[in-house]
């Protein structure tokens, strides 16, 4: 990371506040160049829950004094509930949240140092209610950049993926329930601090309970899913996402359905920014930033509208490996999106296992007397080493070797190739399946097979075959019957060399990445009429060589902090062979450190479990903890989150428990124990 300290401009950074229509009050921090009263400047809006002076503040000193010294005012505001803003925070992507966004932007406007043009920019929740807030049209917003996030609450966010029910959903409702412990700051808010902490403890609520009351695509999840209604949304877009990331899907989504000036970027980073991007490499994503700021908010000709509307790293082979430093690969473009250069290339499933090239059209599904059914009954051991839905780079979150998890897979497999072959797009496998339960679901795995027989997965998707034709209007299966079902994977580009292959694994579980089915299932699949569909595109070596480079990754100076405990890491596979059971332990322990600018000392540690016992579908459970502290001098506050989620045949069940402590009393304990039944999942 190239550090910059010499900007065009000078920079103050102040903290303030927003006084909205209902009297509540938000915390604002705004970065922005201090002649800015005599010289106005745009305002970027980055619109969090996640604690702009403390959680998130290095981060943001990076990345908003830099736009700030290129002539912008950068903004962070905590949303109600959080840091330092009044209220309480009740569940993600509200009404009121929108609405509160959209009084931001007339407030930005309205200030002497703006010239009245806002853009919003975000990563993951920021990156949401950038495309949510776009759609209400406020006339400030001007333009927008999206990261790592979605255009479809349902199909592709944290909580379902092709209707099955997510690990990370717990995960991530156990981020929230301890972010949501979090007290504001005494040096901000005064004694008020105390009251407002107590209010946030008792209301926030259990958020996983509400989640797990919509498990199909009602309403719930319509609201906020900008995919309802594109048109929506008038102002420029530009998505960005990594193919480690779990959003990556929407970017095409976007690119498709949007009727705006838009642009895609996709590398092969996790749920980072892209100057932070793991794996690497990491680009000057500031710098990209700028070129669409100046061109939408200040009206400078930069080039960028003039540039293919899609970037993509083509990912070469790689040996498998829960943790990537680096991806090796290229950029490569596309004039725009779906491209006409994409070319859909069909491979048959064969009752030999075997996936060999196939005609398109009515002839692909002739009857083939060699066509003899396959079953497969997973054991729940599929899915250990599948690494998370939303990868971090850390912990080693990514999937390991899949040959640890084709033993319980039907596997179909390409000769060694004889060409090389690329891809970029989204693979799609027609299946032709029966099923003995009537709840049932089929995980699809892709991999690039290595002469050394190594198995690195490239991709996958997940169908819940009672979504088969609706996610929004689920059936049960009739045992027995055959079904002819799509799963759609993950989003994807890359090159298969010379000498390896390609595998199609199927299971019937993926177990902790996604919640099984409430019993064991056997699935028999028809070969002859399955067909997996690879995106193939053909390198264009002329036109990549002339693609502009992205710059070396660029940021302001870090925030001063002083390390007091460093963070440790761990993914762990704990097989108990004497009582049949094993567990997938992760423990992320961030540490403690010191903000030196406002002596303020955090730490936190989680620690997630995942269990079963062999073959006892009744056994699944997940176990979060989180354990976080604040401490200045003599004030110490500290909170313990717990969360335990269970099923059986019928339904879930959760419990949890929040206790929080002023120095070494707890001052607030409260539990749930909550039952919900199953709905198709």
């Amino acid at each position: 990371m190239h550090i910059v300290s010499d900007f065009p401009r000078n920079v103050q950074e102040e903290e303030d506040w927003i006084t909205l229509a209902d009297g509540c009050r938000l915390a604002i921090r705004i970065w922005r160049p201090v002649d800015a009263n005599s010289d106005p400047v745009p305002a970027i809006l980055e619109y969090l829950p996640y604690r702009k002076r403390d959680l998130t503040a290095m981060r943001d000193a990076q990345t908003h004094t830099y736009w700030a010294g290129h002539g912008y005012a950068g903004v962070r505001v905590d949303m109600r509930g959080s840091g330092e803003s009044d209220g309480v925070l009740t569940d993600e992507y509200l009404q009121q949240e929108l609405d509160d966004g959209v009084e931001i932007l007339q407030w930005l406007g309205q200030q002497p140092w703006c010239t009245g043009d806002v853009g919003m920019v975000g990563i993951s929740w920021g990156g949401f209610n950038g495309l949510q807030i776009a759609a209400l049209q406020p006339p400030e917003l001007k333009a927008v950049i999206t990261l790592c996030s979605t255009d479809d609450r349902y199909a592709d966010d944290v909580h379902h993926m092709g209707g099955c029910l997510l690990g990370d959903n717990l995960s991530w409702a156990s981020t929230m329930f301890d972010g949501n412990t979090c007290p504001p700051d005494p040096q901000l808010v005064g004694e008020r601090w105390r009251d407002m902490w107590m209010e946030r403890l008792e209301g926030s609520g259990l958020w996983l309970a509400t989640w797990l009351q919509h498990q199909r695509r009602d309403d719930y999840w319509k609201h906020g899913s900008v995919c309802e209604d594109f048109s929506r949304i008038r102002c420029p877009v530009y998505a960005v996402s990594g193919w480690a990331d779990g959003y990556c899907n929407a970017v095409f989504r976007l690119l498709d359905g949007l009727d705006v000036p838009r642009k895609g970027l996709v590398g092969p980073w996790s749920h980072k920014y892209p100057h932070l991007g793991v794996p690497g490499p990491a680009i000057g994503f500031l710098q990209e930033s700028l070129r669409w700021w100046d061109y939408w908010l200040k009206g400078k000709e930069t080039g960028i509208m003039d540039e293919p509307m899609l970037r993509v790293w083509m990912q070469d082979s790689v040996p498998p490996s829960a943790r990537y430093e680096e991806r090796p690969g290229r950029w490569v473009a596309e004039p725009s999106w779906p491209s006409p250069r994409i070319e859909p290339t069909h491979f048959r499933l064969t009752s030999g296992h075997d996936l060999t090239p196939a005609p398109q059209g009515p002839e692909a599904f002739e009857a083939d007397d060699d066509d003899v059914p396959l079953s497969v009954r997973s054991p729940l051991s599929v899915g250990l080493y599948a690494g998370k839905w939303c990868s971090y780079n850390a912990p080693p979150d990514l999937p390991h070797d899949q040959r640890d998890e084709d033993g319980g897979s039907l596997i179909f497999q390409t000769a060694r190739l004889n060409q090389d072959i690329e891809i970029c797009g989204q693979p799609v496998v027609e299946l032709d399946i029966e099923a003995d339960q009537p709840v049932a679901m089929v995980a699809v795995r892709l991999s690039d097979i290595a002469e050394d027989d190594k198995a690195t997965r490239i991709t996958y998707g997940l169908l819940n075959l009672t979504h088969r034709d609706s996610d929004e209007f689920p059936e049960p299966l009739e045992p027995g019957k055959r079904y002819r079902v799509r799963v759609l994977l993950k989003h994807i580009a890359q090159h298969f060399p010379v000498g390896h292959a390609i595998r199609l694994s199927l299971s019937t579980s993926y177990w902790p990445l996604a919640w099984p089915s409430p019993e064991p299932v056997k699935l028999t699949v028809h070969p002859a009429s399955c067909r997996l569909i690879l995106p193939c595109r053909e390198p264009q070596p002329h036109e990549e060589a002339a693609l502009p480079a992205f710059g070396p990754p660029e940021a302001a100076p870090p925030l001063a902090v002083t390390l007091i405990q460093p963070s440790q890491e761990a993914w762990r596979v704990i097989r108990d062979l004497a009582k049949d059971q094993t567990t997938l332990e992760v423990i992320n322990d961030e540490g403690t450190f010191r903000i030196d600018d406002i002596d303020l000392e955090l730490s936190s540690r989680v620690t997630e479990r995942y269990t079963y016992s062999y073959g006892n579908y009744d056994s699944l459970s997940g176990w979060t903890e989180w354990e976080r502290s604040f401490r200045r001098g003599d004030w110490m506050v500290r909170s313990v989150t717990r969360t335990l989620m269970t099923s059986n045949a019928t339904s879930f069940r959760l419990r949890a428990t929040m206790d929080a402590y002023e120095g070494e009393s707890r001052v607030f304990s409260k539990s749930w124990d909550e039952e919900i039944p199953r709905d198709l999942v």
